[in-house]
């Protein structure tokens, strides 16, 4: 089964797509838009990649606060997903996605990457982190049940 991830941002999306197992989350696009209201054409791409790569499931990154809260950007992130399953058919799962950006930057840094070449990736590395965070989370969860 295929899954996307999705790291929804103010002005980007960072897209991430699964091998065919489900086992590696891989980078795919950053989807950008100018005005962070308008997602018509953002929901556009994100269904045209789906059935590109015959995606089954979309994990939404879920910006929770610190302490657990939900904030106003947690509130659109919910509002996307219910968009993604009206205008998709699929179902989108939210995934935690606490520090992953800095984690994305930290990749990045290490990696070697310069600082005014991170904001064209970081967004598609946190989706990947996000995806593959998730499928982590069905692995463990299938050999626990095994």
């Amino acid at each position: 089964m295929r899954i996307m991830g999705l790291d929804y941002g103010s002005k980007t999306v960072g897209v991430a797509v699964c091998d065919p197992l489900g086992i590696t989350a891989q980078t795919v696009e950053t989807i950008t838009r100018k005005d962070e209201n308008k997602l018509r054409r953002t929901l556009a791409r994100i269904e045209a990649l789906a059935k590109e790569y015959e995606i089954e499931q979309i994990v939404l990154g879920y910006p929770k606060n610190m302490n657990n809260t939900i904030g106003e950007r947690a509130q659109k992130t919910e509002d996307l997903k219910e968009a993604l399953e009206r205008r998709t058919g699929l179902p989108v799962i939210l995934w935690d996605e606490r520090l992953t950006t800095i984690a994305a930057e930290r990749v990045l840094m290490e990696s070697g990457v310069r600082r005014e070449h991170r904001k064209e990736s970081v967004d598609q590395i946190a989706a990947a982190l996000i995806l593959q965070g998730y499928l982590d989370h069905l692995s463990m969860t299938k050999k626990d049940g095994e």
